[in-house]
């Protein structure tokens, strides 16, 4: 039976959202997470759904003007914002959110297709930026690309005479190769995404052993003092650091 031109309309978009789900899902044991932040919270949830029913978790961040914790906390894999609604130089929100993203990958979102606004969204820092009106197989695609690209150069990780390789998980220190165990590297890993920035207590919880709550444990604690032994014991100064009341970062440079 026809289903006509409205109807062929939904079956190509249904069949756009899948091939962008094909093409995000599976890539790896853990969900990727993508972080979203829309002013219109029936925006954020349509999206949110899609990203979800592709195969990724999503974590909606409340406005920074709320306090910048949660954006700050988040182990997201790629940023979605808007910055263009409610705020009166987006521009320097697109700044922001780039200065937190770190070197994950940032997508401007504008509601109305305007070339202006994506072309100031990517002259402020942002990887992509597209106008969403009704296209969310568009949009679903353009994260599909950044992952793909953000997980092949995330291959590597460094910072200073650090390297990480998180293919063979293979950590080497001005040469020396470093072993360590799983719950070890991925905290060194989380750490290295964000360098010189502090990641808390419960944002290591939630990105190492996918814990959404304190166990009341001092596992983290435990780990980074073992992690500590290894990936700065007699060398000439400490990478790791305990930034107090806030949590743990990795150095780029000594002080």
């Amino acid at each position: 039976m026809p289903v006509g031109r409205r109807g062929d309309k939904m079956l190509r978009r249904r069949r756009g959202m899948r091939m962008a789900s094909s093409d995000i899902a599976g890539q790896d044991d853990r969900k990727l997470l993508v972080a979203i932040y829309h002013p219109l919270t029936a925006r954020a949830d349509t999206l949110g759904a899609a990203i979800e029913a592709a195969g990724l978790a999503v974590q909606f961040l409340p406005p920074h003007v709320n306090g910048l914790r949660p954006w700050v906390d988040s182990c997201f894999d790629l940023l979605i914002v808007n910055p263009f609604l409610g705020w009166q130089e987006p521009s320097e929100f697109v700044r922001l959110a780039r200065s937190i993203a770190g070197r994950r990958p940032l997508i401007a979102l504008s509601d109305r297709d305007s070339f202006d606004d994506r072309m100031a969204a990517l002259g402020a820092g942002a990887e992509d930026a597209v106008g969403w009106t009704d296209n969310l197989p568009e949009v679903l695609a353009r994260v599909a690309s950044l992952l793909r690209r953000s997980r092949i150069a995330a291959g590597q990780l460094g910072e200073g005479e650090l390297r990480i390789d998180l293919i063979d998980r293979r950590v080497e220190r001005a040469g020396r190769l470093i072993r360590l165990p799983l719950r070890e590297f991925d905290l060194l890993a989380n750490l290295a995404r964000v360098p010189d920035r502090p990641l808390s207590r419960g944002a290591l919880l939630r990105a190492v052993w996918r814990l959404d709550f304190d166990p009341g444990t001092n596992r983290v604690e435990v780990h980074m003092s073992r992690l500590r032994a290894k990936v700065d014991r007699g060398f000439d100064w400490p990478m790791l650091r305990t930034v107090k009341g806030m949590g743990y970062a990795l150095r780029s440079r000594p002080d």
